[in-house]
């Protein structure tokens, strides 16, 4: 069974909910095979390109922060709440083997045994904004498989996580107390998109996390929300004793209200424009590497920037004008 039938058989045992179909079209689509290539997109020809009803959450904040802990009582509080739950835990990859430790799942022990729960680690491939490459496809996949929210937790990096915002209907930032100058740095990259910050570890000190809620609370007052007027809620929780977690749902829950669904659908509609030009960028640079006489051509011109006798950015810009070239040149 090949090609259309080998898709419509698997997206038949993920609407069956099967996790092993799940699990396999997740593995698909970050497969980098053309064969397996080829079966995900035909694999996502069936799949509805956008659910309406789901939530997308994603989770940022530095390292250490307590992301995997904090997810899993969230999740464990809307598993709770009636919703089924997909987390897609993006897993830093090493820019020396590519590999990754994909340990994410570890962390929340509890979560992934859940019946209504799906946790996937997945490696970012070293790519920058705190996602993977797959990531969108994913969230596609795990909505395809009845999941109506999808948290994505990111890699966890600072500043460059803000990617995660722009395929996603909710942002949240974590935060740690007394986190000064770590706040400062990561402030304009990411609070100004945030659309509620959380302070986390408030058991270890309240006092400071209450401190951390007041300074936070101040910065933003500073800062007009890329999207809308609402204001951004600053909330302190423990991920450990679960304090502070009902409040964290309740103004997720406020967000998604059916009063805000068309500033979702706004969000959504522009996010598909951008994922279109993430994705034909990917696409072109795959398809043209796979050719053999652009390969060779490329390998001299990389060889000559390394020498230092043409600038990379010139050797680039010759290089795909021979390209355009050629294609003016075959007949329509």
């Amino acid at each position: 069974m090949q090609g259309r039938d080998a898709a419509a058989s698997i997206v038949a045992d993920l609407h069956a909910g099967s996790r092993r179909a799940l699990s396999k079209c997740l593995s698909l689509i970050e497969s980098t095979r053309p064969e397996d290539r080829s079966l995900a997109y035909d694999i996502l020809d069936h799949c509805s390109a956008s659910r309406g009803g789901s939530w997308r959450i994603g989770c940022t904040g530095p390292p250490g922060v307590g992301k995997s802990t904090f997810i899993e009582q969230l999740g464990m509080q809307l598993l709770s709440a009636g919703r089924r739950v997909a987390v897609l835990a993006v897993d830093p990859s090493s820019r020396r083997t590519g590999g990754s430790i994909l340990g994410d799942k570890v962390r929340m022990p509890l979560l992934s045994t859940q019946e209504n729960a799906f946790v996937r680690p997945t490696p970012s491939k070293a790519t920058l904004g705190g996602a993977a490459p797959s990531t969108r496809d994913a969230i596609t996949i795990c909505e395809e498989a009845g999941f109506d929210t999808v948290i994505i937790e990111t890699v966890g990096v600072g500043q460059s996580e803000t990617d995660v915002a722009e395929m996603t209907d909710m942002f949240v930032l974590l935060a740690l107390p007394n986190s000064g100058d770590d706040v400062q740095g990561i402030k304009r990259g990411i609070m100004e998109v945030a659309d509620a910050i959380v302070v986390t570890k408030a058991d270890v000190d309240p006092a400071a996390a209450n401190r951390s809620v007041a300074t936070l609370t101040g910065a933003l007052r500073y800062m007009s929300h890329t999207e809308s007027d609402r204001t951004t809620p600053v909330l302190a929780c423990s991920s450990l004793s679960g304090e502070g977690i009902d409040e964290v749902l309740r103004q997720i829950e406020f967000f998604f209200d059916d009063a805000r669904n068309e500033h979702i659908l706004r969000r959504r509609r522009r996010q598909r424009g951008e994922w279109f030009d993430r994705a034909i960028e990917s696409e072109l640079i795959n398809r043209l590497s796979g050719l053999g006489a652009f390969h060779a051509a490329c390998q001299v011109m990389r060889s000559q920037c390394i020498e230092g006798t043409v600038a990379p950015s010139l050797a680039v810009h010759r290089l795909l004008g021979r390209v355009l070239l050629t294609v003016r040149e075959e007949p329509t």
